[in-house]
Order: C-alpha cells, then sequence, then structure tokens
C-alpha cells in the first residue's frame, strides 16, 4: 500500500464495519483496513480464531431486523459513528436444481446475501449523512452474469444487490457517500473450497475438474479482494460511485 505524502495511514481517523469479517475474504479486508488505520469492527456469528488482532469483534446475526438492529447499536457504541461499511457476510448452500431449492432456503439467501445489506445500510447511513461523507462496499459474486441452477438462489439475491447498490449510489451521493461492489471470482477459502466439494460431488465426480480453470493460472487470494476493497474506501477512488469493480482472474470474461 502507497503511503500518502505526509506519511499518514490512508484510513487513518476512519471508523469501519466489516460483516462476515472473521475468516477468508472478510479477515482479509479487516487486516488491510486496519493496515490503513481505520478503526474496525468485525462481525459474524460467531468469533473465530482467525479474527484479525486489532479488531473488536462483535456476535451478530445479520440474517434478522433485530440482528442488524443490534449490531448498528453496537457499532454506534464502540466506534461512536461508523465512516466504513463493507458487507461481505453472504452464502448458500448449493443443490441439484433449482427445483429442488427449499422454500426456506431461497428466504433465508435473500435474508443473508440481500436484506442484511439494506438493512444495516438503512440503519447506519444516517450517521454518515451528519459528516456528509462515507464509503459503502458490497460484496457480490463474479457468477451472477452467468447463474447457474446450484446456485440460483444465490446469485439471484446477489444481483438483486448490485441493483439495489446502484441505485442506493444515486441516492446517497449528494450527501457525499459513495457506494461501489466488488465482484469476487473464484477465491482461494476454506469456505469456497467445501462449497466446490460439493458442487463437485453433484456432478458425480470426485475431483473439481468440471469447474474450469481461472485464466491467469491461480485461484484468487483473500488479499485479492481484500486489496479491490481498500481501492474502493480509498481517496484514489474519490469520484467513483455505484460502480462494479470485478476481480476475477479473467474467470467469467472468456467471450
Amino acid at each position: 500500500m502507497t503511503m500518502p505524502e505526509n506519511g499518514a495511514k490512508e484510513l487513518a481517523g476512519k471508523r469501519a464495519l466489516v460483516t462476515g469479517g472473521s475468516r477468508g475474504i472478510g479477515a482479509a479486508i479487516v487486516r488491510q483496513l486496519l493496515d490503513a488505520g481505520a478503526e474496525v469492527v468485525a462481525t459474524a456469528r460467531s468469533a473465530a480464531s482467525t479474527v484479525p488482532e486489532g479488531a473488536t469483534f462483535v456476535a451478530a446475526d445479520v440474517r434478522t431486523l433485530a440482528g442488524a438492529q443490534a449490531l448498528a447499536a453496537a457499532v454506534q457504541e464502540a466506534l461512536g459513528g461508523v465512516d466504513i461499511v463493507v458487507h461481505n457476510a453472504g452464502g448458500a448452500r448449493p443443490h441439484k436444481g433449482s427445483s429442488e431449492i427449499p422454500d426456506e432456503e431461497w428466504q433465508e439467501a435473500l435474508e443473508l446475501n440481500l436484506l442484511a445489506s439494506v438493512r444495516l445500510d438503512a440503519l447506519l447511513t444516517p450517521l454518515m449523512r451528519e459528516r456528509r461523507s462515507g464509503a459503502i462496499v458490497h460484496i457480490s459474486s463474479a457468477a451472477v452474469p452467468t447463474p447457474v441452477a446450484p446456485f440460483l438462489h444465490y446469485t439471484a439475491a446477489k444481483a438483486a444487490l448490485e441493483n439495489y447498490s446502484r441505485g442506493l449510489a444515486l441516492e446517497l451521493a449528494p450527501s457525499g457517500i459513495r457506494v461501489n461492489v466488488v465482484t469476487p471470482g473464484r477465491t482461494a477459502t476454506p469456505g469456497g473450497e467445501a462449497t466446490r466439494e460439493q458442487w463437485a460431488r453433484m456432478a458425480g465426480t470426485s475431483d473439481q475438474g468440471d469447474i474450469p480453470a481461472v485464466p491467469l493460472g491461480r485461484d484468487g487470494r483473500p488479499e485479492d479482494i481484500a486489496n479491490a476493497v481498500l481501492f474502493l474506501l480509498s481517496d484514489k477512488a474519490n469520484w467513483l460511485t455505484g460502480s462494479s469493480l470485478v476481480v476475477d482472474g479473467g474467470e467469467f470474461h472468456r467471450g
């Protein structure tokens, strides 16, 4: 990371919330924000040993309105306000086909991948409006443009999240608040690996050979996604809002 000319850290004095911040991509984002000088609250449903040192951990279930309200109150108590929100919590269990996805899992996918962000944004953006500044990043999925049946509930919710993000960006721009999306491709995390193994089993294979290779020659690393998030939160992106930054090694850009 390049330091500003005065030697100050890039996000010094900023207060940040990262959902799904206990492991994988979320933990990498938390580390980047801490290294950049931000004060960070990381949240997940349960604590993990992988929560980066220096972050304040708050256990919360953002799938419910009550959970979002409790988290917003905890952030206000811990930080006295918020300047940055990164919505990383997400996921869904794959199924053999869309007709086999139970109704309750469609609802869970919408709650976690869309409504958690909607609710927290509604609760936290008034704090940003008061300061007439702020930055929000929603984590989507590079699979949205090419949805497949096993993950249709997940990609449909993420597609809605991207549409919501563009509209929110236009709404909040006059208040000096920027809203952007990072859309990761295949990234090497324990959760991602477990999901791909499930997918391979459903395809009747013991490996993941049917999953296309990434053109740049490797899976993404959590730090690759965190770097993109840090850029969108920094002053280097101060004229970017309503954008979607795809970080996928070319995986979904084969033409």
